[in-house]
Formats: C-alpha cells, structure tokens, sequence
C-alpha cells in the first residue's frame, strides 16, 4: 500500500474551495432561490477569477523557465566560445563540426567547418582518439607548437539506431614544458669510461725510449677530442680514464661514429702494434649512480667484443660503433693460472659437475667439452657432458669417442641434465655466452654455480650471474683456452691421445688449419697437445668427406654469385644429409677464389635458416651477423633464422649488406 502523504491533503487547492462553494450554493438555493442566485453569481465570479490568475501565473512560470533556459544557453555558449583552451568538435572521421575562438586562433584559418583537423594537424591520430583508451597520453606539434590533447568521448544513437561516436577536444599548450624538457635532457650528464686495449702488451713491444711519448699521445689526443665537446676527463689509472659531458654531444659522437677510435688507431711513434681503445657509455640514467652503473656495464661489453670500440647503453637500448680492428694476443699466461685455480677451487666444491655445449655442436666445443672432461677427471670427480644429437660436422670424432669404453655414459640429453641439475651441480658452459645458444637453456637456472668459457665477442645477450667467466676474444678457440687451463688445473695433468687430438681438431677448424686468427698461443697449445699425443694425421682424417659431401659443396661454391663487387653468395642445394657442414665449408673455400674479401652460404635446415659468414678480415662479419640477430667474430660468424625460408633470408641479408655499406664500415 503506497504512503499517504498528509502535507498534500491538507494542502489548500482552489479547485477543492470552489467545489465546496457550489456545494454550499445549492444547499442555500434548496432553501432560498434569491440566495441561492446571488451565491451562483458569486460562484461564476470566483471560477473566472481562478482560470485568470492560473492563467497568469502559467505565463509567468513559463517565461522564467525559457529566460533560464536562454540564460545558460548562453553562458554554456559563451564559456565555450571564450574558454581559454582551444576546443573542437570532431565527429568519429575526424571532421570538424564545431570549434571554438581558441582553436581557430592556433589554426589561424576561417570556415573550418566540415573540414578534417588533419588537413590542419598532420600528426592527429584520430583512430587512436576514439579507442578512447584509459590513461592515454597523446600529443600534437602544430606551427612549431607543442600541445596535450585532452579528450572526452560521447557516444549517442543516430539513424536507424546507428550509435555514433562524437569526440570533445581540447588542446593545452605544452610548448615552454616542452622546451625546458628537451633543453635539461640535452644538458644531462653522460659518463664514458674509456680504458686502452692491451696496454701493457702494447707497451711491451714498443722501444723504451717512445713508451713516454705513446702514453703522452695517446692523453693529448683524448684530452683534445674532450675539449671539444666540452667534457670533463679525469685519468685515475694508466690508460683509464673517466669522462663526463652533456647529452647533446652524444648525437654527435654517435653521427661521426665515435672518431677518436681511429684517431688513436692512427698513433704511431715506433709502435708495432697500433694501440686502441674500449669505451663504455651510460645515458638516460635516473642518477649519476645508475649512469656510472650503464657505463661500466657498457665497458665490459666493448671489451667482451675485443676492443677498439665504443658500446653507448642508454636505458635499456645498446649501441655498438667500432671494432674494426683485430684482437691483441696476450702474451703472458698469468690470467690462465688465475683462471685455472679458481676454477679447480669450485669444481672441489660442488657436489657435481655438468659440461654443456652449444647447439649444433661443432669440434671446437665438442673438444673444449672433452678437455674439460678431463680437467675434472684429473681433480677426482665425476662429470656428465649435456649436449643434443652429434650433426655432421663432429660425426667422425663423437663416433671415436663413443667406441671408447672409458666414456661410456658420458653424453646426456637434455632432459636427463634438467633431472639431475641441482643447486649443488657446477654447470660448465663452452663455446657460447648465450643461454639462448645452450644445448639446454633450462639447466642454467637450476644449478648452483656457472662457469662460462668462451672466444666468441660478447653481444647483448649473457648469462648473468655466472661465477667465473673467461672469455677472450683473442683465442682462436675455446679449445685453445680450455689447452691453457688444463696446464694449470692439475699438476702433471695427463691428457689421453683421444681428448688430445679432439682439442686439436677444435683448434685446426677455428684456425682453418692455423690461417686466421692463430698467435703464438695457439702453437703453444698444439705443440702441448702433440705432445700429450695428439696425432696430426687422425685429425685430418676426422675431416675428410665424402663423395657426396664434396660434390655438394663444389655445386655450392659453383652456385655463388658476387654482389657488392667483392662479397659471394650462395645458397647450399636442398635434400643434403649434412647442410650445416657443407655451408661452413662452402664458406671456406669462396674465399680462396681472387677478389672475394668475404662469403655468405645459406642454407635450410628443419624450420630455420641457417647462414655461414667468412672474411678475410676486411669486412667485419660479426657485425653483419649481429644486425641479423647471430654473431661470431671479425672473420667467422654465423646467425640462425627460425621460421622463415631462404629467399627472405637472402633478401634480409642482402638489406643487412646495403646497410653496412651506407654506414661506412666497408
């Protein structure tokens, strides 16, 4: 039962007074006509009366509601005619149907009705406008102006219930923000650690008499090239120096693509070696502490890649410019010995040991494999090496091995490494730095304690927190480093025939037969595994291919073509048992033919394409490689392309080729 509200019913009404009037009319008229007459007239006075008053005040209300309804009219229209913030109406294509006199002023045009606002604003996104999206920031540049866009979007029904979307915009000026933006993120600090390469080593092999003048040189050049941009540099130690400047000389740094690499290259006072430097850049940092922190980080990475360039880490994007020249070899054996006892000192700690390779193994991390094998073999434990299935190219020396009994049980899969992985297991990582490149990524996380051994340049991706890392660029091979290490993990180490000759054979494919990259190291370690009996004809036999194989190779090196005017491409034929091999060799062998500084195989292997890049080291292939997502060294790279066929990948390398080109690097 609804509420009866007493405040209505006692309310007075003139419709009720009048009916009580009439009543009262007829009871005098039932007893008196005269009175009953003149109570009538008196009635018909008051109800004309009544409709004219009603009649008045109807007026009355409805000229106040339409003069209100003019007055906010008006001062809704005059507000928005006269808000400080430009606005316009746009429907959902972006045209214009409605604006107000602060838009106008900062489009300085007339009639702009049913215009689009992108004839005006090249820059609105009107498709981004209407998602409508919730914390969206979006903003315009118009005549040399900066605004923020602040939005609402209506939605209502049109014809035929079509809902239609009607977007309010109003512009702020950001301008002098902007500005003061740009110029405090030009004028912000960056920091460079900048440190020679091989100092010592250069030095060494420089006449007493000049050393001073070398190191005087090389101070005057860096402190010139500060003075031009206006730095700061300080030397805290011999060949290390700490430098800060301004952000806007960055650009220019990058343009010229860091000059004072090949203007210290260029200083020759009777060195014979030529010195250069690795410079390490942090920007975009939130404090000078994180700056310092990118800068170092970047250092570490230029001297991972060998040298004689600069890496410029801004936030989280990496940048590379140099690394043109050949490593310095190392003469002394000191950091091997450190390396060695450190290494000895945590494989008597762990409770187990694992030794991974990196996919699709080849000799050189098949043998620095088993020379590690051995390491602990000779410290009294046990060990087990992660690695997938054999692939053409280490055929010869894993069946060898596998006929061996000694080593019965020594390769796992990965799926039994992620088993036995435990924080007490010491994962021994060759031949790569890339978890991604591992025979089984999943191990990493799981065990205990890392170790990384390798030769290849450093690149962006790198397992973290590894607990001892030796990685030289110089080595030829990671067998090489692994030769080293064994002279000093164990007193009077015996190293089988067998494992002796599959670090050789490492050593002799890295080298191509001791062509490239070989130092007086690398005779040092092979002469050391002659002598622990590595026979140089079994080696050579371990390469010797087939009818099939070489016929496959020569149609390879047949099929190629010069691009560039000094660079050969060729694409290995399909159906091959052993693609990846015959593509490496391929590789090889273009080489020897005149003119051709550098060679690209490719070829289809499963679902990727896989590409093999040689140099005689005046193209950088690393560097090519890396534009491609691979990587490698200056003379041998390689990069794998999941998921796309060869005439993309030709296509892509040939992109990746202009583009090394037009930057100058040829």
């Amino acid at each position: 039962m609804k509420n009866i509200n007493f405040m209505k019913l006692v309310k007075p009404n003139t419709a009720v007074y009048l009916w009580s009037v009439l009543v009262l009319v007829l009871f005098l008229a039932y007893y008196n006509i005269m009175l009953g007459l003149f109570g009538a007239l008196l009635l018909v006075y008051l109800v004309h009366h009544s409709r004219l008053v009603v009649h008045s005040k109807k007026e009355q209300f409805t000229e106040y509601v339409e003069t209100l309804s003019f007055d906010i009219d008006n001062a809704i229209t005059n507000t928005l005619i006269r808000l400080p913030l430009p606005m316009v109406m746009l429907d959902e294509t972006g045209v214009i149907n409605w604006y107000n006199s602060g838009f106008a002023e900062i489009i300085k045009g007339e009639n702009l009705l049913g215009s689009s606002i992108k004839e005006f604003i090249k820059d609105f996104d009107i498709d981004l406008l209407m998602q409508h999206k919730k914390d969206m920031e979006i903003k315009v540049t118009y005549a040399d102006r900066h605004y923020r866009v602040i939005y609402n979007i209506v939605e209502t029904s049109g014809v035929r219930g079509r809902k239609r979307k009607t977007g309010f915009v109003y512009f702020v000026d950001i301008t002098d923000c902007e500005t003061t933006r740009r110029t405090m993120q030009r004028k912000s600090p960056v920091i460079a650690l900048v440190q020679a390469d091989s100092l010592d080593e250069i030095i060494g092999g420089t006449d007493a008499d000049s050393r001073p003048q070398l190191v005087a040189e090389m101070d005057k050049r860096l402190y010139k090239w500060t003075e031009v941009i206006k730095g700061a540099i300080q030397k805290y130690d011999e060949g290390k120096y700490i430098l800060v400047f301004e952000k806007e000389w960055l650009s220019r740094m990058q343009e010229k693509k860091f000059d004072i690499l090949d203007d210290i290259r260029d200083i020759n006072v009777g060195n014979p070696i030529p010195p250069t430097l690795s410079m390490g850049i942090g920007a975009d940092g939130q404090d000078p502490a994180q700056l310092l922190q990118f800068a170092n980080a970047a250092l570490d990475l230029a001297q991972g890649r060998g040298g004689d360039q600069a890496v410029v880490k801004a936030g989280d994007r990496l940048y590379f410019y140099g690394g043109k020249t050949k490593e310095v070899e190392k003469k002394t054996k000191l950091k091997s010995r450190v390396i060695a006892h450190a290494l000895r000192q945590l494989i008597l700690q762990s409770g187990s040991v694992l030794i991974m390779t990196h996919r699709y193994a080849d000799p050189d991390s098949l043998g620095a494999a088993i020379g590690m094998y051995r390491g602990v073999k000779a410290l009294g434990k046990n060990a087990k090496i992660v690695m997938d299935e054999p692939n053409p190219s280490i055929e010869a020396m894993y069946a060898r091995i596998m006929e061996d009994g000694e080593y019965e049980g020594l390769f796992i899969g990965c799926e039994k490494a992620k088993d036995i992985v435990d924080s007490d297991t010491l994962l021994i990582i060759v031949d790569t730095h890339r978890p991604s490149y591992t025979g089984c990524p999943g191990t990493i996380k799981k065990a205990g304690g890392i170790v990384v051994i390798d030769h290849h340049r450093r690149s962006t991706e790198f397992i973290e927190d590894a607990a001892l890392v030796y990685q030289e660029t110089y080595a030829s091979s990671t067998c090489e480093l692994v030769t080293e290490i064994l002279q000093y993990i164990s007193e009077g180490i015996k190293i089988r025939p067998l494992e002796a000759e599959a670090l050789l054979a490492g050593i002799v494919v890295d080298t191509k037969n001791f062509t490239y990259k070989t130092g007086v190291k690398t005779f040092e370690a092979a002469s050391f595994l002659r002598r622990m009996g590595a026979d140089t004809t079994s080696v050579k036999q371990l390469f010797q291919d087939d009818m099939e194989t070489f016929m496959a190779r020569a149609e390879t090196v047949r099929n190629a073509r010069i691009i560039k005017d000094s660079i050969a491409v060729s694409v290995c034929p399909e159906g091959l048992k052993n693609p990846l091999l015959i593509t490496a060799q391929a590789a090889n062998t273009l080489l020897d033919i005149q003119g051709v500084k550098a060679a690209f195989v490719l070829c289809k292997y499963g679902e990727s394409v896989f590409i093999s890049g040689r140099s005689l080291g005046d193209i950088n292939v690393q560097l090519i490689m890396e534009k491609m997502g691979g990587g490698g060294h200056m003379t041998v790279a390689g990069v794998q392309l999941p998921g796309m066929e060869v005439e993309d990948a030709l296509k892509m390398l040939e992109e990746t080729l202009d583009q090394y080109i037009k930057e100058g690097d040829v």
